[in-house]
C-alpha cells in the first residue's frame, strides 16, 4: 500500500470516525472468508461499516478524530455507524454465531473506551425502530381497546333486539 493510499485510508476512517457513534474493536483470527462474509452482510443490511485495518492507521485515525486512544494488537476488524446499538449487536452476534473465530475487544461509545459488559449491554437493548414500535403499540392499546368494547357493545344491543 503506498503512502497516499494510506493517507486517503486514514482521512476517510477520521471522517467516519467522527460521526461514528460506537466503534466496536474485534478479533477475527482464525475465521473463514465465508463467516467474514457474513458478519459483512449482517453489517450491509443495517448500514453499518465493517473493515480490516492496520492497526496504525486505525489509531491515527481515532486520535484524529478526536476519539480516547485504544491499544490495537494483533488482527483488527473494526465496525461502526452512525448509532450506537447497532454495531454492538452485529459485534455481539458475530461474537455468539463464531464463537472461536471472533471475539469483541473493546470499542468507543461517543468517542469514549466503553468495557465489554456495556457493549454486550448495549447489544441486548432494542433498536430505534424497534423502540418506535413499542411506543405505537402503547399509544394504539386504549384506541384498540376502545374499539374491541364498542364491537363487543354493538353484538349485545343486537341480541336483545
Amino acid at each position: 500500500m503506498t503512502r497516499t493510499r494510506k493517507e486517503e485510508l486514514v482521512a476517510e476512517m477520521t471522517a467516519e470516525f467522527k460521526d461514528a457513534g460506537a466503534i466496536i474493536v474485534c478479533d477475527y483470527k482464525g475465521m473463514t472468508v465465508e463467516n467474514l462474509e457474513v458478519v459483512r452482510n449482517l453489517a450491509k443490511d443495517e448500514d453499518i461499516k465493517v473493515q480490516v485495518v492496520k492497526n496504525k492507521l486505525a489509531a491515527i485515525a481515532l486520535q484524529n478524530a478526536g476519539c480516547e486512544a485504544i491499544d490495537f494488537k494483533d488482527t483488527n476488524l473494526v465496525i461502526w455507524g452512525d448509532a450506537q446499538v447497532t454495531p454492538c449487536k452485529i459485534a455481539d452476534k458475530a461474537a455468539t454465531d463464531f464463537k472461536n473465530s471472533f471475539a469483541i475487544k473493546t470499542g468507543l461509545i461517543q468517542g469514549e473506551v466503553a468495557s465489554l459488559e456495556t457493549i454486550n449491554a448495549m447489544a441486548k437493548l432494542p433498536t430505534r425502530d424497534e423502540l418506535i414500535g413499542m411506543l405505537l403499540n402503547v399509544w394504539n392499546a386504549p384506541v384498540q381497546n376502545f374499539t374491541i368494547g364498542l364491537n363487543a357493545l354493538a353484538a349485545k344491543k343486537e341480541e336483545e333486539a
